[in-house]
């Protein structure tokens, strides 16, 4: 009912190109003027409608004044996953695909390092940069030596329901924002390959260490 009752307040203001005062508002909706007041908190609270200076045009504080925001409700249901499985659907249907995802996940780890401008002087610590931008993403990462040889393995993946379905895409986004990542620190380091879901719960990120950082 409180919703309804708040949309009808919008509705109210959008249906003018004037402000209203909330007196006008409720005396259109036959309310209470604090009914008005309650919802008009919440609406300019959620952006959707905005405070109006008044003018004046005697002595004493003229009444507060309101108007509708013209926008895209921002507190609309979303859909998201949606737009991201038609993307993903989009890049594996195309040519050289992988190569493709491994390409915008650098540019998003160009995006995210933007103002990072930190440069890794070995091995190790890249391996740590590395784990701790992961954790940041949301990766679960875990640093480890196997053989002598350093990986990182990877307990989530932020984007599993779209990798159940399209791990040619979504792995190799991954490959490229860590690439992209250890590339932006000027690492002697790189991820040579990105292995999926070699567990149920596991994917592995296997570190190779070069003399020139990789830029490939």
């Amino acid at each position: 009912m409180s919703e309804g009752r708040r949309e009808d307040v919008l509705a109210t203001l959008r249906a003018t190109d004037e402000p209203m005062t909330i007196v006008a508002i409720a005396d259109e909706l036959d309310v209470h003027p604090n009914t008005v007041r309650f919802h008009l908190d919440t609406l300019v609270a959620d952006g959707r409608v905005e405070r109006v200076e008044p003018e004046r045009r005697g002595p004493g504080r003229p009444p507060q004044m309101f108007r509708a925001v013209h926008r895209m409700d921002p507190g609309g249901p979303r859909r998201y996953q949606e737009l991201a499985e038609i993307l993903v659907l989009s890049l594996a249907n195309q040519r050289n695909a992988a190569a493709k995802a491994v390409s915008a996940g650098r540019a998003w780890a160009r995006r995210i390092t933007a103002h990072d401008t930190r440069s890794a002087s070995s091995a190790r610590q890249s391996a740590r940069w590395l784990v701790n931008f992961l954790d940041d993403l949301g990766f679960a990462p875990q640093l480890r030596t196997v053989d002598g040889q350093q990986q990182v393995g990877l307990r989530h993946c932020p984007f599993l329901e779209l990798a159940d379905g399209g791990s040619d895409v979504v792995c190799p986004v991954h490959l490229g924002l860590m690439r992209g990542a250890l590339e932006a620190w000027n690492a002697p380091v790189t991820v040579e390959k990105l292995e999926p879901f070699v567990e149920p719960d596991l994917c592995l990120a296997h570190l190779r260490v070069n003399e020139v950082p990789s830029r490939e």
